[in-house]
């Protein structure tokens, strides 16, 4: 019997997946326990449906992340930070005032834990930073720590 997975089944197969199971196990145990559900013409559609409307939602988000990664690339990104005396650094520059200085600079909201610092910022001067982005969009920026 030819059957369209619901859920992810241990032996069988993935959510989505279209197998041909015995039809014992498919009527008994898949049917039963709502794992599975038949592969007729209607649900056949569905599926179809459901992986074009997921296929599309990737692209677009693709699509978006790719144009953050153009409008980024090879930025220079200000981060002011205070310091004592000597030079040094209160704390350390992380992720979240990198992501700050991005959006109030370029208008581009970038979640912090999609930027990769190289090493830990722990006084002024020049660093590099890569925002790694989903669907394996990245790229990279500078960043100018300075006193403010």
């Amino acid at each position: 019997m030819k059957v369209i997975l619901v859920k992810d089944v241990k032996g069988s197969g993935k959510a989505g997946d279209t197998i041909n199971a015995a039809d014992g196990y498919a009527r008994n145990y898949l049917l039963k326990n709502g794992l599975a559900v038949e592969a007729n013409n209607k649900n056949l559609n569905e599926l179809a449906g459901k992986k074009a409307s997921e296929q599309h939602k990737l692209d677009v988000e693709k699509a978006g992340n790719e144009d953050i990664a153009k409008k980024l690339n090879g930025k220079n990104v200000t981060v002011k930070a205070k310091a004592g005396e000597g030079g040094k650094l209160f704390g350390a520059v992380k992720n979240s005032a990198v992501a700050d200085a991005i959006e109030e600079q370029y208008g581009v909201k970038i979640d912090k834990k999609k930027i990769n610092l190289n090493s830990e910022i722990k006084s002024f001067g020049d660093f590099s930073a890569v925002i790694k982005m989903s669907q394996g969009v990245s790229c990279t920026v500078e960043i100018k720590v300075v006193e403010g």
